[in-house]
């Protein structure tokens, strides 16, 4: 048992689990935002139609929470803007 928790942990000083990690915990992140802002665990309704109304309609509010943090038009952040995603990449390739 100590020989993988030691493996495990050598393991997680790499930068490739570290590279790996910080996109599991992107996603961590967002589940439990989700999940905790507006109660997600305790449906209001009952049938797959209705409850799976209440997931989208939960998922566009926590969009709208993170469009409104964003910054207004025509200011900078005060951090480095983020490199291009692929998506964008492509679309600049496609118009360019």
């Amino acid at each position: 048992m100590q020989e993988i928790q030691t493996r495990i942990r050598r393991e997680q000083k790499t930068d490739q689990w570290q590279r790996s990690y910080v996109i599991r915990a992107d996603y961590e992140a967002t589940a439990s935002e989700t999940i905790h802002a507006p109660s997600l665990r305790r449906c209001r309704y009952r049938g797959i139609a209705k409850t799976h109304g209440q997931y989208v309609l939960t998922a566009a509010g926590a969009d709208i929470i993170r469009l409104s943090d964003c910054f207004p038009p025509g200011t900078t952040p005060d951090r480095s803007p983020r490199p291009p995603s692929p998506f964008q990449r492509l679309c600049r390739e496609l118009t360019g």
